[in-house]
């Protein structure tokens, strides 16, 4: 049986008080760990993905700049879970997840929707957060793990769902 450890996702929210969307993700894969930020795995599409729909090229700027291009757009940025055991970056081995307050990033915050990036992310964002059901969309997944979904395709689909919400 693959060893499973615990797992603490480093990283705060990103979320100036500004956003009129948060995009959540699961955890933290063990590229992103490793490189300090969200999404850091080079074969993840997530900034591709925000490149094409925001027109700012997130893939080439360093953590802080992307930080401050997310808050420009409105966009909050956190994953589901604070902490779990996971086997490396599998999303199919989170077990006794701790949640994120996602109440406390809603809040009295400007958020209209929260976009969740993948069908674990949704499912535990739906197990934990029921109440905030209506507000949320699932989204195809960026990972690698998504391959079969065509980059032009992830991009039409993130782009019809979360540009109506960053243009209003």
């Amino acid at each position: 049986m693959a060893e499973t450890m615990r797992i603490y996702n480093p990283f705060p929210p990103v979320n100036d008080g500004n956003a009129r969307i948060l995009i959540l993700g699961s955890l933290p894969s063990e590229a992103s760990r490793a490189a300090g930020f969200y999404y850091m795995n080079p074969r993840n599409r997530f900034w591709t993905v925000l490149s094409a729909l925001l027109d700012e090229d997130f893939a080439g700027m360093p953590i802080d700049e992307k930080r401050a291009a997310l808050s420009k757009h409105g966009v909050a940025l956190s994953d589901v879970v604070l902490s779990c055991e996971i086997h490396r970056s599998s999303d199919a081995s989170i077990k006794n997840p701790e949640c994120t307050d996602v109440p406390a990033l809603v809040g009295d915050s400007k958020i209209k929707r929260i976009f969740l990036n993948g069908q674990k992310a949704y499912a535990l964002f739906l197990k934990f957060f029921p109440s905030y059901k209506e507000m949320a969309t699932l989204l195809p997944s960026t990972s690698p793990a998504n391959a079969k979904t065509p980059l032009a395709e992830l991009t039409r689909i993130w782009g019809k769902a979360i540009l109506p919400f960053l243009q209003a």
